[in-house]
């Protein structure tokens, strides 16, 4: 009973502040929902620790480490990263997906193997000239958790802030993939870290590449292929059972059965859920559409998209609120000058790098909205938010890091998380719009520059 009281308190605390901050919100401040959730959190979690250093507060430091540790890893990885994954492969544009299918698959692979190893080499080199000496490859792991573009922090706040469809789909779709090549990327690497040893060992990072590319590539197949599997059978199984009802409730349950079964199959059988849930929400997307006028009839209110809308809107204010209160059990390093600077600059340049070679190899003429290449990078850049599913990761790498080096992996990964969010995030709308103004002078002046060319032509 007390065990249910206590989660009950926590969620009675949690929904009356995401209710008193969105209002006010909405009526006052008028940021983007998750953004405002993320920001008076942190704010709120910080102002807590301050005060439980004042004298006579005291008392409140072993409260409030114990509403930090509220298993923040385990919440996400285990609960409800498979429907929020769902729910926004749900909005998935699959028309826009089909057009920019290579931009997207090349972003979600290429740049997310690229932009790790550049933000791992680019963090090691900060650190020798900081004075803090990194093993490589625990830089390298770190760049795997805050490299892939968080697929919640894009589906939950970039399509709400007026960027073109084609350009949000390309987006949206990038990080709802790139994280599976980032989970699988990150395992490889923390297998060399935690139980390898190579470069404490003294093998060199070239010697360690070349005879762990062939890891990678086997652990990178299991899990996409096995995903893939997994997710289209259970799906194919499990819609066919959908289309035997016209109640939209047990349509609802159908659906969040097979995200549930999927992800558990495939982290039993070590393929990566976080591909699966994406599958398994595109394909229900996909075959719901196909049959859209018998469920005009069947569900005229359309509660299944719904009901599925407003789990995604619960769940990312949820988890935003929560990213802030895990502030509570952060211990910080000694070494914060150096992960303030470092940390963001590393993952700005190891982003544009990555994405910059992507679309050197995807080609121009693949490059969405007739943008440049470097609008196009740098937009892709700016708009690159990280998350939750980077913070679990961080936090995972305390059982096989000692203290100082897991507390500059962590602290890192949640700066990173509130710069990203809340700088970049509101700042991409700015971004976008001289970007757009950019095209649309360079498009004008390149038409003016072909209209003189035929007029001095026709002259000749």
């Amino acid at each position: 009973m007390v065990l249910r009281l206590s989660i009950m308190g926590f969620l009675v605390v949690i929904f009356l502040f995401i209710v008193t901050v969105s209002v006010l919100n909405e009526k006052r401040i008028h940021l983007q929902g998750d953004i405002a959730l993320l920001l008076f959190s942190t704010f709120c979690s910080g102002l807590l620790l301050i005060l439980a250093k004042i004298p006579g507060l005291t008392f409140l430091e072993p409260v409030l480490h114990r509403v930090g540790d509220f298993g923040f890893e385990e919440y996400l990885m285990d609960f409800v990263l498979c429907f929020m994954l769902f729910a926004g492969a749900s909005k998935v544009n699959m028309g826009k997906f089909r057009q920019n299918l290579r931009a997207i698959s090349l972003l979600a692979l290429l740049t997310t193997v690229l932009s790790s190893a550049f933000y791992g080499l680019l963090f090691w080199a900060a650190g020798l000239l900081f004075g803090v000496r990194l093993d490589i490859w625990v830089c390298i792991l770190l760049g795997c958790i805050v490299s892939p573009t968080d697929p919640i922090a894009a589906t939950g706040i970039l399509n709400k802030l007026g960027l073109s469809k084609n350009v949000t789909s390309v987006i949206e779709s990038e990080s709802l993939f790139n994280d599976g090549t980032g989970v699988a990327l990150f395992v490889f690497v923390k297998s060399i870290v935690s139980t390898q040893g190579a470069a404490y060992a003294g093998q060199s990072v070239a010697n360690g590449i070349l005879s762990g590319g062939g890891s990678f590539l086997s652990v990178m197949l299991k899990e996409v292929v096995g995903a893939l599997v997994v997710a289209l059978a259970v799906s194919f199984v499990l819609f066919w059972l959908l289309e035997r009802t016209r109640d939209p409730s047990k349509h609802i349950m159908i659906s969040l059965l097979d995200v549930a079964m999927v992800y558990l199959i495939c982290e039993y059988f070590g393929f990566s859920g976080v591909i699966a849930s994406v599958v398994c929400g595109m394909y229900f997307a996909y075959r719901m559409h196909r049959i859209s006028r018998r469920r005009m009839v069947d569900d005229p209110e359309d509660r299944y998209g719904s009901f599925w809308e407003v789990a995604d809107t619960l769940l990312n204010s949820i988890l935003f609120v929560m990213i802030g209160i895990s502030l509570l059990d952060i211990r910080w390093s000694d070494k914060l000058p150096f992960i303030v600077v470092a940390g963001i600059v590393c993952v700005i340049v190891s982003r544009f790098c990555g994405v910059w070679m992507a679309t050197v190899l995807a080609g121009k003429k693949k490059i969405p909205s007739s943008y440049s290449r470097t609008e196009f990078v740098t937009l892709m850049t700016w708009s690159a938010l990280k998350g939750g599913l980077s913070l679990a990761l961080a936090m995972s790498t305390r059982e096989f890091l000692d203290e100082e080096v897991y507390q500059i992996i962590l602290n890192t990964t949640f700066l990173t998380i509130l710069f990203t969010v809340i700088v970049q995030g509101l700042t991409v709308p700015i971004g976008y719009r001289r970007i757009e103004r950019h095209k649309a002078n360079r498009i004008q002046a390149a038409a003016c520059k072909n209209r003189n060319v035929e007029r001095h032509g026709s002259r000749g």
